[in-house]
């Protein structure tokens, strides 16, 4: 009998020390999601200094300027042209007004779309032949903002799904004018070019209130890749996509 107890306790050590370690891991869980929670009621009242992207974007810039500074000047909703709110809303996320934060549908269209892409490109490495290409996002205005206020840049499925956690707070804590305000100024249009003003200044030397719907189509179109069009400029593909979002913006709801 003593020896059986012998066997048996280290057992249950172990087993109190897993779920010892269990439940500090969902701890710092919830108070994280709870710090998130928090500063998301923050950012529902007061403009964000700087973001976790911006900083990064700041360091990298240092590494070979080290005078480098961001462009980033925060503007009120009633400052931003209409037509960049609507080029945006209809460039990023058309449904924007009627969904709950995530678009599920789109997820898994870009899912299978990027399992798809990646198959191909696996393939033509193998062959040694081309593919063309991009991997999709799939996600909308508010998970995009809960990315850029809060998170990076990398993708992992560790992140995506703080990402979701996000934007659920997001979009139960704010109006959908507060969104879209804090996405437009933190939205990143360049090296180092942050926002609708700075974005206004630096392409086309004017302010955010006064893009014109060119402009804004314009602008709107660079969203996916900045720092790429910031550096080539009116690529022939920028300027197709841009008369295709102009096409559409009339069509956008706005709040």
């Amino acid at each position: 009998m003593a020896a059986h107890e012998a066997a048996v306790r280290p057992r249950h050590s172990r087993i109190r020390l897993v779920l010892g370690i269990l439940m500090a891991v969902l701890a710092l869980v919830v108070l994280l999601q709870f710090w998130f929670f928090c500063k998301v009621v923050w950012y529902s009242m007061q403009p964000p200094s700087s973001t976790p992207i911006m900083r990064a974007a700041i360091a990298q810039l240092r590494e070979t300027r080290p005078d480098a500074e961001l462009r980033y000047q925060w503007v009120n909703y009633d400052d931003i042209s209409t037509g960049l709110k609507r080029a945006v809303v209809a460039a990023e996320d058309a449904t924007f007004m009627q969904h709950n934060g995530v678009e599920w549908k789109a997820i898994r269209g870009a899912w299978e779309h990027n399992r798809q892409l990646a198959a191909r490109l696996e393939a033509a490495e193998e062959s040694g032949t081309t593919v063309r290409g991009t991997f999709r996002g799939g996600s909308t205005i508010t998970q995009q903002l809960a990315k850029n206020l809060f998170l990076s840049s990398s993708r992992s499925y560790l992140r995506k799904g703080q990402e979701l956690v996000i934007a659920w707070m997001i979009e139960h804590v704010m109006s959908k004018r507060r969104i879209l305000e804090l996405y437009l100024n933190v939205a990143e249009w360049g090296e180092g070019v942050f926002g609708a003003q700075a974005a206004a200044r630096h392409h086309f030397n004017t302010d955010a209130a006064r893009l014109g719907s060119r402009q804004s189509a314009q602008l709107a179109a660079m969203l996916p890749n900045p720092r790429f069009y910031d550096r080539k400029g009116v690529t022939r593909y920028l300027s197709s996509r841009t008369s295709t979002i102009m096409a559409r913006m009339r069509h956008a709801h706005i709040p």
